[in-house]
């Protein structure tokens, strides 16, 4: 079972891409012990695949809608 996981692993690894490089920094912090850093959520947010995607993330202003009581 192992084998088969550290082979899948590998496969992965080798695809060299968003995927490996997120597997490569799970897979290293494991080993290494360390507990991640602050700023883990920003970094995060970095790597998102929008980032520089000009979203237009403005809303409108509404008041809300009158409530008798």
């Amino acid at each position: 079972m192992d084998r088969d996981l550290i082979r899948a692993l590998a496969r992965r690894l080798a695809e060299d891409g968003a995927d490996a490089s997120r597997l490569r920094a799970m897979v290293g912090q494991a080993l290494s012990g360390d507990t991640p850093g602050k700023g883990g959520i920003l970094a995060a947010l970095r790597r998102s695949p929008l980032v520089g995607a000009d979203l237009d993330l403005a809303r409108p202003r509404e008041d809300g809608r009158k409530v008798r009581l």
